[in-house]
Protein backbone atom coordinates (compact mmCIF):
# COMPACT_ATOMS: atom_id res chain seq x y z
CA UNK A 1 0.00 0.00 0.00
CA UNK A 2 1.37 3.11 -1.13
CA UNK A 3 1.84 5.92 2.05
CA UNK A 4 2.66 8.65 0.16
CA UNK A 5 1.43 9.37 -3.82
CA UNK A 6 3.23 12.31 -5.69
CA UNK A 7 1.02 12.65 -9.55
CA UNK A 8 2.57 14.93 -11.57
CA UNK A 9 3.34 17.02 -9.41
CA UNK A 10 4.52 20.95 -10.18
CA UNK A 11 6.31 23.05 -7.86
CA UNK A 12 8.65 25.67 -7.33
CA UNK A 13 9.95 29.30 -6.49
CA UNK A 14 8.41 32.36 -8.29
CA UNK A 15 9.05 32.25 -11.70
CA UNK A 16 11.64 29.00 -11.01
CA UNK A 17 9.66 25.49 -11.29
CA UNK A 18 11.93 23.03 -9.29
CA UNK A 19 9.66 20.23 -9.93
CA UNK A 20 8.16 19.32 -13.42
CA UNK A 21 5.52 17.15 -12.99
CA UNK A 22 7.18 14.56 -11.09
CA UNK A 23 5.13 11.13 -10.13
CA UNK A 24 6.42 9.37 -6.77
CA UNK A 25 5.40 6.68 -4.26
CA UNK A 26 6.04 5.76 -1.14
CA UNK A 27 5.41 2.68 0.39
CA UNK A 28 4.21 1.93 3.85
CA UNK A 29 7.52 0.15 5.73
CA UNK A 30 9.37 1.09 3.38
CA UNK A 31 12.65 3.51 3.32
CA UNK A 32 12.74 5.41 0.14
CA UNK A 33 15.51 7.13 -1.67
CA UNK A 34 15.81 10.38 -3.75
CA UNK A 35 19.08 11.14 -5.18
CA UNK A 36 20.37 13.35 -7.62
CA UNK A 37 22.95 16.32 -7.74
CA UNK A 38 22.69 19.87 -6.02
CA UNK A 39 19.63 21.66 -7.44
CA UNK A 40 17.89 18.41 -9.13
CA UNK A 41 14.52 19.27 -6.81
CA UNK A 42 15.27 16.79 -4.20
CA UNK A 43 14.97 19.61 -1.15
CA UNK A 44 11.99 21.15 -2.97
CA UNK A 45 10.45 17.70 -3.00
CA UNK A 46 10.04 17.25 0.74
CA UNK A 47 8.99 20.87 1.00
CA UNK A 48 6.15 20.87 -0.95
CA UNK A 49 5.37 17.14 0.85
CA UNK A 50 5.49 18.61 4.33
CA UNK A 51 3.51 22.01 3.56
CA UNK A 52 6.35 24.32 3.43
CA UNK A 53 6.03 24.90 -0.34
CA UNK A 54 2.62 24.85 -1.93
CA UNK A 55 2.62 22.93 -5.29
CA UNK A 56 1.26 24.91 -8.60
CA UNK A 57 0.07 21.53 -9.69
CA UNK A 58 -0.89 17.72 -9.38
CA UNK A 59 -2.01 16.01 -6.50
CA UNK A 60 -0.28 14.85 -3.11
CA UNK A 61 -2.01 12.25 -1.31
CA UNK A 62 -0.65 10.76 1.86
CA UNK A 63 -2.64 7.87 3.75
CA UNK A 64 -5.61 8.45 1.15
CA UNK A 65 -5.89 11.24 1.33
CA UNK A 66 -5.55 14.39 -0.43
CA UNK A 67 -3.12 16.89 1.07
CA UNK A 68 -2.44 19.84 -0.99
CA UNK A 69 -3.05 22.83 0.18
CA UNK A 70 -3.28 22.20 3.55
CA UNK A 71 -0.85 23.93 6.25
CA UNK A 72 2.51 22.06 7.84
CA UNK A 73 1.05 21.89 10.84
CA UNK A 74 -2.02 19.87 9.38
CA UNK A 75 0.42 17.69 7.75
CA UNK A 76 2.17 17.35 10.85
CA UNK A 77 -0.84 15.98 12.83
CA UNK A 78 -1.51 13.85 10.06
CA UNK A 79 1.56 11.54 11.25
CA UNK A 80 4.23 13.69 8.60
CA UNK A 81 7.07 14.90 10.33
CA UNK A 82 10.33 16.91 8.64
CA UNK A 83 13.98 17.21 9.33
CA UNK A 84 15.08 19.91 7.09
CA UNK A 85 18.61 20.29 5.24
CA UNK A 86 20.56 22.02 7.70
CA UNK A 87 19.01 20.42 10.65
CA UNK A 88 17.62 23.66 12.07
CA UNK A 89 17.54 23.21 15.86
CA UNK A 90 16.66 26.27 18.61
CA UNK A 91 20.13 27.55 19.46
CA UNK A 92 19.23 28.95 21.87
CA UNK A 93 16.89 26.35 23.48
CA UNK A 94 18.34 23.31 25.74
CA UNK A 95 18.32 20.01 23.79
CA UNK A 96 15.63 19.37 26.28
CA UNK A 97 13.63 21.52 25.09
CA UNK A 98 14.01 21.43 21.58
CA UNK A 99 12.79 17.41 21.75
CA UNK A 100 9.67 18.62 23.68
CA UNK A 101 9.00 21.22 20.95
CA UNK A 102 8.68 18.27 18.31
CA UNK A 103 5.17 17.45 19.97
CA UNK A 104 3.85 20.88 19.97
CA UNK A 105 0.73 19.38 18.00
CA UNK A 106 0.65 16.54 20.29
CA UNK A 107 -2.44 16.42 23.19
CA UNK A 108 -2.38 13.34 24.54
CA UNK A 109 -0.53 12.64 28.16
CA UNK A 110 2.72 10.43 26.39
CA UNK A 111 4.83 13.06 25.83
CA UNK A 112 6.83 12.53 28.32
CA UNK A 113 7.35 8.57 27.60
CA UNK A 114 8.47 9.36 24.37
CA UNK A 115 11.20 11.88 25.42
CA UNK A 116 12.83 8.84 27.40
CA UNK A 117 12.27 6.93 24.18
CA UNK A 118 14.47 9.11 21.83
CA UNK A 119 17.21 10.10 24.49
CA UNK A 120 17.08 6.17 24.26
CA UNK A 121 17.76 6.04 20.61
CA UNK A 122 20.47 8.46 20.90
CA UNK A 123 22.44 8.52 24.22
CA UNK A 124 24.17 11.40 23.50
CA UNK A 125 21.24 13.60 23.46
CA UNK A 126 20.41 12.26 27.32
CA UNK A 127 23.84 13.31 28.28
CA UNK A 128 23.12 16.67 26.87
CA UNK A 129 19.88 17.31 27.94
CA UNK A 130 20.40 20.62 29.46
CA UNK A 131 23.10 22.10 26.65
CA UNK A 132 22.01 24.87 24.33
CA UNK A 133 21.38 22.88 20.40
CA UNK A 134 23.66 25.72 18.87
CA UNK A 135 26.56 24.51 20.75
CA UNK A 136 25.88 21.14 19.82
CA UNK A 137 28.52 19.47 16.92
CA UNK A 138 26.98 19.04 14.00
CA UNK A 139 26.53 15.25 14.66
CA UNK A 140 25.14 15.78 17.67
CA UNK A 141 22.79 18.70 15.99
CA UNK A 142 21.51 15.81 13.43
CA UNK A 143 20.75 13.83 16.22
CA UNK A 144 18.44 16.47 17.97
CA UNK A 145 16.58 17.54 14.63
CA UNK A 146 15.92 13.51 14.13
CA UNK A 147 14.90 12.99 17.96
CA UNK A 148 12.49 16.09 17.53
CA UNK A 149 10.73 15.06 14.63
CA UNK A 150 10.05 11.86 16.18
CA UNK A 151 8.56 13.30 18.74
CA UNK A 152 5.45 13.82 16.48
CA UNK A 153 5.16 10.14 16.33
CA UNK A 154 5.04 10.17 12.57
CA UNK A 155 4.00 7.84 10.10
CA UNK A 156 6.47 9.18 7.56
CA UNK A 157 9.91 11.24 8.30
CA UNK A 158 11.11 13.42 5.78
CA UNK A 159 14.73 13.52 6.29
CA UNK A 160 16.95 15.92 3.73
CA UNK A 161 20.44 15.62 3.41
CA UNK A 162 21.13 13.57 7.19
CA UNK A 163 24.69 12.93 6.81
CA UNK A 164 25.82 16.66 5.03
CA UNK A 165 29.00 17.95 7.05
CA UNK A 166 29.18 14.86 9.13
CA UNK A 167 32.53 12.64 9.76
CA UNK A 168 32.48 9.09 8.28
CA UNK A 169 32.22 7.76 11.38
CA UNK A 170 28.71 10.04 11.96
CA UNK A 171 27.72 9.37 8.72
CA UNK A 172 27.36 5.21 9.67
CA UNK A 173 25.71 5.85 13.43
CA UNK A 174 23.12 8.29 11.89
CA UNK A 175 22.44 5.35 8.99
CA UNK A 176 22.39 2.88 11.63
CA UNK A 177 19.65 5.01 13.62
CA UNK A 178 17.86 5.41 10.29
CA UNK A 179 17.37 2.11 9.87
CA UNK A 180 16.55 1.49 13.60
CA UNK A 181 13.88 4.03 12.93
CA UNK A 182 12.59 1.91 9.93
CA UNK A 183 12.23 -1.10 12.17
CA UNK A 184 10.36 0.41 14.55
CA UNK A 185 7.90 0.84 12.03
CA UNK A 186 8.45 4.41 10.41
CA UNK A 187 8.57 4.64 6.76
CA UNK A 188 11.12 7.39 5.29
CA UNK A 189 11.78 9.14 2.68
CA UNK A 190 15.42 9.87 2.39
CA UNK A 191 16.95 12.71 0.34
CA UNK A 192 20.79 12.19 0.72
CA UNK A 193 23.48 13.24 -1.47
CA UNK A 194 25.82 10.10 -0.54
CA UNK A 195 24.08 8.24 -3.06
CA UNK A 196 25.59 5.23 -2.18
CA UNK A 197 24.90 5.19 1.06
CA UNK A 198 21.31 6.43 0.83
CA UNK A 199 20.83 3.40 -1.74
CA UNK A 200 22.18 0.62 0.53
CA UNK A 201 19.79 1.58 3.11
CA UNK A 202 16.84 1.95 0.83
CA UNK A 203 14.47 -0.66 -0.48
CA UNK A 204 13.20 1.59 -3.74
CA UNK A 205 14.72 4.52 -5.38
CA UNK A 206 14.40 7.62 -7.48
CA UNK A 207 16.78 9.33 -9.06
CA UNK A 208 15.61 13.26 -9.61
CA UNK A 209 17.49 15.48 -12.74
CA UNK A 210 16.15 18.90 -13.45
CA UNK A 211 12.76 18.64 -11.95
CA UNK A 212 12.01 15.77 -13.50
CA UNK A 213 12.10 11.92 -12.49
CA UNK A 214 15.17 10.22 -14.57
CA UNK A 215 15.17 6.33 -13.49
CA UNK A 216 13.26 4.73 -10.58
CA UNK A 217 13.73 1.00 -9.17
CA UNK A 218 14.58 -1.34 -6.45
CA UNK A 219 17.54 0.50 -4.82
CA UNK A 220 20.22 -2.73 -5.43
CA UNK A 221 19.26 -2.47 -8.87
CA UNK A 222 20.22 1.15 -9.25
CA UNK A 223 23.34 0.86 -6.94
CA UNK A 224 24.23 -1.46 -10.02
CA UNK A 225 23.44 0.54 -12.62
CA UNK A 226 26.30 1.59 -14.52
CA UNK A 227 24.76 5.12 -16.20
CA UNK A 228 23.39 5.80 -11.94
CA UNK A 229 27.46 4.30 -10.39
CA UNK A 230 29.04 6.82 -13.28
CA UNK A 231 26.55 9.96 -12.53
CA UNK A 232 26.06 9.47 -8.79
CA UNK A 233 29.16 7.50 -7.49
CA UNK A 234 31.70 8.42 -9.06
CA UNK A 235 32.50 5.61 -11.22
CA UNK A 236 33.81 5.17 -14.80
Amino acid sequence: MSLLELSAVVSGYGQILALRGIDLHVEEGAIVALIGNNGAGKTTALRTVSGLLKPRRGAISFAGRRINGLPAHEIVRLGVAHVPEGRGVFGRLSVIENVEMGAYTRTDTSVQADVEQVFTLFPRLRERRHQKGGTLSGGEQQMLAIARALMARPRLLLLDEPSMGLSPLLVETIFATIQDINRRGTTILLVEQNARMALQVAQYAYVIESGVIASQGPAAALLNDPTVRAAYLGEN
